[in-house]
């Protein structure tokens, strides 16, 4: 019971953690985190599961990729991995190891499981499961075949000749965390599954090679995002010449007419469309000026951020926001027919940043 309280508590504060890591990224990005592309480097071990000393067959293994992230959940890429390997053969009278190369070269689907969490849409952490298939090509198989002929028995009678080729079936988990804008750092293992064979032996079923490796990715191609900034109209006074300054006496004095207006930003909490109370004084103005002033019109224009959610949902709260900043003020005593409502939903993000973009912006103005 105690292992368990343990393990619940480590669960909730990894939770814990890739929220708070979420809540702190910079909400003002200059630019779209998807999609990107990127080129990544990798170095670990491997070895090729047999009835052989498992650890007396370790090697060393590399990886190279490029690949996209179109969407924060889905991904695909091309994979590379070698390119070395070993065997072994227990017999009675000593034990017999052998080497020789391979490269396997795959298209992997990459899909972070962390994507489909609308509060960790800006987490700097990615788990991803991996699905690939490829092509495995291995030679250099002349240890396996000298054992084989020095033995005279033919206990290695699979070794290979020449250059094997087999597919390559992948399955694999990577854990990624983005250091920087463009930098990445990963630690990634994958099950491989070869043709019968590839390891010289026959088990009548695939070979199974197990690879454990940690890496760097380098990210780039990203969008850049702009923002439309509300326009709002400045007051224009009514003014005089200075009497000093020169005029044409004889001209026709223009009158500039005056335009009075006012404006109240009412910012939301996320995924609400509900209205706080420290915002319901700003709606308090609006309705007192617009009393005063009974020929104004008011438009309330509703936002979302672009930064969570997704476009449907944040079009769904943009649009509550505005509606419900509009009854508000009809219950004010405003005039439906004085009121209209619009919404932007998440492609205008009229201040640039996430949690000032969750807002409706009410215009009171007359000319």
């Amino acid at each position: 019971m105690k292992t368990k309280k343990i393990l619940a508590m480590l669960f909730m504060a990894l939770c814990g953690s890739l929220t708070a890591s979420a809540q702190a990224e910079d909400a003002g990005l200059d630019y779209k985190p998807f999609p990107y592309m990127f080129v990544g480097l990798q170095g670990g071990m491997q070895t090729t599961l047999t009835n052989y000393s498992q650890a007396d067959i370790i090697t060393g293994t590399a990886s190279a990729s490029f690949g996209a992230m179109f969407t924060r959940a889905f991904g695909a890429r091309l994979h590379v991995n070698g390119a070395w390997n070993k065997g072994g053969l227990s017999l009675p009278e000593r034990d017999y190891r052998y080497d020789y190369n391979y490269i396997t070269t795959d298209i992997d689907l990459m899909m972070n499981v962390l994507g489909f969490i609308p509060s960790l849409k800006y987490s700097p952490w990615g788990i991803y499961a991996i699905a690939g298939v490829g092509l495995n090509t291995a030679w250099n198989n002349d240890d396996a075949r000298t054992i084989n002929n020095s033995l005279g028995a033919n206990v290695l009678t699979d070794a290979w000749t020449g250059t094997k080729f087999s597919h390559n079936l992948r399955v694999g988990l990577m854990v990624d965390y983005r250091i920087s804008k463009h930098w990445s750092m990963n630690i990634e293992a994958d099950a491989n599954s070869l043709s019968d064979r590839f390891n010289s032996k026959r088990s009548d079923c695939d070979d199974w090679q197990i690879t454990a490796q940690v890496g760097f990715a380098y990210r780039f191609g990203y969008k850049k995002r702009t923002y439309t900034e509300p326009v709002v109209v400045a007051s224009v006074e009514e003014y005089q010449e200075d009497a000093n300054a020169d005029v044409v006496t004889d001209a026709p004095v223009v009158q500039a007419k005056k335009l009075e207006q006012i404006q109240k930003d009412i910012f939301f909490k996320i995924g609400k469309t509900e209205v706080e109370d420290g915002e319901r004084g700003k709606i308090d103005d609006v309705i007192a000026w617009l009393k005063s002033h009974p020929t104004a019109t008011v438009s309330v224009t509703g936002h979302a951020d672009a930064g969570t959610g997704n476009a449907e949902k944040n079009a769904k709260y943009a649009r509550g926001r505005a509606e419900t900043v509009a009854k508000l003020i009809n219950e004010g005593g405003i005039d439906l027919s004085r009121i209209t409502v619009d919404s932007k939903g998440d492609t205008v993000m009229p201040y640039g940043d996430n949690e000032k973009s969750r807002v409706a912006i009410v215009i009171a103005e007359e000319q």
